[in-house]
């Protein structure tokens, strides 16, 4: 499928299953929606896995245009149709050939996979969790609770982010398929925004996998690694929802009148729509840039050792701020545009404004990500501890 026809198909399904379906798609309804069945025919299911095992091996940079189409439509659709990237660029680098062919190659047809990283008593000092792995013979034996994983619900596979038991200072990544015993969904989360994806709280009890599912290496350093495609795609979504802002706010301008003329034609209106496109500009040419840098050290032949080099990428952690923080600001002004509209149900902006908070919060808040950005990228490396 070559880029013109992908996108075709891309755009084929936001017209015929996302337009206009916006209170549908903010009630909480039961995931997985129906619409990500209908998703996996157009051939896109996880568009950006090689070929080899069955996806179209597109970029990141080609990945950063989709999810901005998705977005644009609902953000809660993008989050879960994209987010599988954390969990399977982890298995890419990191996993063995036959558990690449294995578990890989099922999520073309439309499968889903997630990620237990988070934790209730550690939450961000990922270095505190609790969850434990201990070796039994040839199996893996894990036990914990994680408090937000998307997807695991309906996930072919997981990645599981735990303790080593007999070493406190070792991390694992192990695999483990969605329908093992002693993996229990507690509750999905009530969320207030992004209502159509599903996140969970899980329950790991004695489950039991082959020791050749552990991923080769620190299990924290995996997550960094996996954090970086679905942080830049994070980001991503919100520009999705601010071009979307802007248009909605073009409409209400146009249909608008103040004292006999459009609304859109006042100066104080209009100039806050320029500000708009200026930021929605600046969103998208940082979003390429940060997808740029990441594809050019996935072209790498050594790729999986260069990421676990660098671990972070300092352009996945600026732009998901960044965007978070110029979205909120463009979804916080357009709800005030509305007047007393704007903090009703009955107009979309609503919608657009709890969908935008969440790239601000998930995958580190701000501030976690800003003290990153300083021990990472401000601090001299001699005196980085």
């Amino acid at each position: 499928m070559n880029r013109p026809e992908h996108l075709r198909a891309l755009q084929g399904f936001v017209r015929r299953e996302l337009a206009g379906k916006d209170a549908y798609l903010d009630s909480l309804a039961e995931a997985p929606l129906p619409l990500y069945e209908r998703f996996a025919r157009t051939g896109l299911s996880g568009w950006w896995l090689p070929e080899e095992y069955g996806g179209l091996g597109l970029g990141l940079e080609e990945s950063v245009r989709i999810v901005s189409d998705l977005a644009y439509a609902d953000a809660g659709v993008a989050f879960t149709l994209f987010i599988p990237v954390l969990t399977t660029s982890m298995v890419q680098w990191y996993g063995g050939e036959e558990l690449r062919k294995e578990h890989l190659g099922g999520l073309s047809a439309g499968g889903f996979a997630a990620t237990l990283g988070s934790e209730h008593a550690a939450g961000s000092e990922l270095a505190r969790i609790g969850t434990t792995a201990r070796r039994e013979g040839d199996m893996i034996v894990l036990d914990g609770q994680k408090a937000f994983s998307t997807n695991t619900g309906f996930a072919k596979f997981l990645v599981v982010i735990a303790r080593a038991e007999d070493d406190p200072s070792g991390y694992l990544a192990v695999l483990v398929p969605g329908d093992t015993p002693g993996v229990t969904v507690d509750k999905r989360w009530d969320v207030i925004g992004l209502r159509s994806s599903a996140t969970y709280q899980v329950s790991l009890s004695g489950v039991r996998v082959p020791a050749g599912n552990v991923l080769r290496g620190n299990g924290l350093r995996l997550l960094e690694i996996g954090l970086n495609a679905s942080r830049v795609l994070i980001a991503t979504t919100a520009l999705g929802i601010a071009r979307r802002i802007r248009d909605v706010c073009m409409e209400y301008g146009k249909s608008k009148s103040v004292k006999g003329a459009p609304l859109s034609a006042n100066a104080v209106f209009a100039g806050r729509l320029g500000q708009f496109e200026m930021q929605i500009e600046v969103m998208t040419n940082q979003c390429l840039a940060a997808a740029r840098a990441y594809d050019a050290i996935a072209a790498r032949p050594d790729a999986g050792e260069e990421f676990m080099r660098v671990g972070t990428l300092k352009s996945a952690l600026t732009t998901k701020m960044f965007c978070g923080q110029t979205g909120w600001q463009i979804a916080s002004t357009a709800s005030e545009m509305f007047g007393g509209l704007g903090y009703t149900h009955d107009v979309v902006i609503g919608k657009l404004l709890r969908d935008m908070r969440y790239v601000s919060i998930v995958e580190g808040g701000d501030d976690v990500l800003r003290d990153l950005v300083f021990s990472r990228y401000v601090v001299p490396v001699s005196k980085r501890s």
